[in-house]
């Protein structure tokens, strides 16, 4: 019998940051190369279809070929080509922080692309959309959705909360720090050894080793958490709708009263100091009940509850002992896994483990396309 040689599947990757770039690297490096075409890429000016005419693209390269030989993006026509290509189904990976390429998912999917995506928008916001989604996808369509790195980057938290529920598991309680940088501000600020630090003081080394967005404030409001509650929420059978999405989460803002009236980030950061005593007494609280603060998300089944907020926790917890730097770590407590919860830890954030959760998808999707008939 001839040995059996799956075909490359066709790619389009459509955003180049940090992400976008990392996810490149990996599709034009073994072992991927040989799994998947990369027939075009785009930034959010400029695309170009490959293979190019004259010499290799390359992680390195990439950039000056896009900026003298791309045309203007136009997605309809990235997406004709997808459908069109000789070796359809292809897939789309929209490594894009963009809201109007989500909305139009549906769209995609109807064409018979496949979707891969770290972005958040689309299964976080208004339900409409997500239904929507669910709808042209397997196992209601054979068109395939995966966002695996949508939470935790690399870490495998949706797949393993999909095969919990998907093999009859019954969902009670989802915990955990969910934000890279509010991990690592909390890490910081709240030690199960103590310490005296300055709640500014920790936001400003944050924000000097890139650990949060230009503007803190992006963070601190927690709506990356409420996004990534959203997401996994929306697997559980049980859980409460949320009809806004990430909208609809209770959510404990870190911007304190007193700086709420910062209108620039400039401002912000000239005043961040002026939100320590707010931030001390919390801190001090939980010391004197033998506790740390992080700040995490949890989805309460039994409750009914989702919502995202400062909690304490006692110092031999698993969130005050096991977090180093900007780690996420996530329990699921189920039917099966209780009283002892199935607990899951690692970098929650960086490019390289985020691009592996892109890839491991494209895996996924790869495997079910190349072995259907």
């Amino acid at each position: 019998m001839a040995a059996f040689v799956p075909r490359p599947v066709p790619v389009a990757l459509i955003g180049l940051g940090g992400v976008g770039k990392a996810v490149l690297s990996q599709l034009l490096s073994p072992p991927l190369n040989a799994r998947f075409n990369l027939i075009l890429i785009a930034n959010s000016r400029q695309s170009i279809s490959l293979p190019l005419p004259n010499g290799t693209l390359t992680p390195s390269n990439y950039l000056p070929i896009l900026e003298q030989h791309g045309t203007p993006l136009d997605i309809s026509s990235i997406l004709s080509l997808l459908a069109s290509h000789a070796d359809a189904p292809g897939i789309f990976i929209d490594s894009t922080g963009s809201d109007i390429i989500p909305s139009i998912y549906p769209q995609i999917l109807g064409m018979g692309i496949n979707i891969v995506t770290p972005n958040k928008k689309a299964t976080s916001s208004a339900l409409s959309l997500y239904q929507d989604i669910q709808s042209k996808t397997y196992p209601n369509a054979p068109t395939l959705f995966y966002g695996e790195s949508t939470v935790g980057a690399g870490l495998p938290i949706l797949s393993t909360l999909k095969d919990l529920v998907e093999t009859g598991d019954e969902i009670e309680k989802i915990e955990g720090v969910f934000s890279g940088t509010l991990s690592y501000i909390f890490n910081e600020y709240s030690r199960v050894e103590g310490g005296d630090v300055k709640f500014s003081e920790v936001v400003k080394i944050a924000k000097d080793k890139g650990y949060t967005e230009p503007d803190p404030r992006d963070d601190l409001s927690g709506t990356d958490v409420a996004r990534k509650l959203t997401i996994l929420s929306r697997l559980v059978p049980t859980a409460p709708a949320l009809p806004e999405g990430y909208a609809s989460v209770p959510t404990q803002s870190l911007v304190p009263d007193v700086l709420s009236n910062a209108s620039t980030k400039e401002e912000y950061l000239e005043r961040l100091a002026e939100g320590d005593e707010y931030f001390s007494k919390i801190r001090d609280e939980a010391k004197q009940e033998g506790k740390v603060v992080r700040y995490v998300g949890v989805i309460d089944l039994k409750a009914g509850k989702v919502e995202c907020k400062l909690g304490k926790y006692p110092t031999d917890h698993a969130f005050a002992t096991a977090l180093k730097g900007s780690d996420n770590i996530i329990s699921f407590t189920t039917k099966r896994y209780s009283p002892r919860p199935l607990i899951i830890q690692g970098a929650g954030a960086g490019a390289d483990v985020t691009a592996m959760g892109v890839t491991s998808d494209l895996i996924k999707i790869h495997e079910r396309l190349t072995t259907r008939p």
